[in-house]
């Protein structure tokens, strides 16, 4: 994913002021900041969600993303959830989603309906829409909101295997004590993006 000058104003505010940005293949990439800084804006810019003032992104492949605010449907159940989004991706089966539920060891709530999983449950399904198409590029805001800590661990297990199978994974987060998990660490600041060192690197 290459990002090149990208701005971004809500009226006279500056949000994002020339962001440049480039995630290679097999990276494990973040972005740190406070709240407010900017970040879920970047992401949707990223995502296509929303559109840059000015500025140019590039990225190659099928892309997920994870927003920070579930985009789920009370009355659904999971498996009902998986079956709508396997029809929108044009997916032959949901065998990848059933390998990451079980990875998130989740997969017990399969006939549950989503209005009825507690908060850190209804991130993994978040989660699980995201990753089941299996993509080469992945934007997650805040990801492992509500998990407790066997699954933040189990998060970024499934962060560390995309990223070994060549994906390029770009996680969000307001906090920056995740920086041994990632191979390089960018801090959201005044509307620019600074290099860090992170300690995976």
């Amino acid at each position: 994913m290459k990002v090149r000058g990208v701005h971004h104003a809500y009226r006279r505010r500056v949000v994002l002021w020339g962001v440049d940005l480039d995630i290679g293949p097999g990276v494990l990439a973040g972005i740190v900041g406070e709240n407010g800084a900017g970040k879920t804006t970047l992401l949707k810019i990223l995502a296509g969600e929303l559109r840059a003032d000015r500025g140019v992104v590039r990225h190659r492949g099928r892309f997920g993303y994870c927003p920070q605010e579930v985009v789920l449907n009370d009355a659904l159940t999971v498996r009902q959830h998986l079956e709508f989004f396997k029809t929108a991706f044009g997916l032959a089966d949901l065998r990848r989603a059933e390998k990451v539920m079980e990875a998130l060891q989740f997969s017990q709530y399969a006939e549950v309906r989503a209005g009825a999983l507690s908060g850190g449950t209804q991130q993994k399904l978040n989660l699980t829409l995201a990753l089941m198409h299996d993509p080469q590029v992945l934007l997650l805001d805040e990801p492992y909101q509500g998990f407790d800590w066997d699954t933040y661990q189990r998060f970024w297990e499934l962060a560390a295997q995309l990223r070994d199978a060549g994906r390029s994974v770009l996680v969000v987060s307001h906090l920056a004590y995740d920086s041994e998990c990632l191979d390089e660490l960018w801090r959201l600041e005044a509307g620019a993006l600074r290099r860090e060192t992170a300690a995976a690197a």
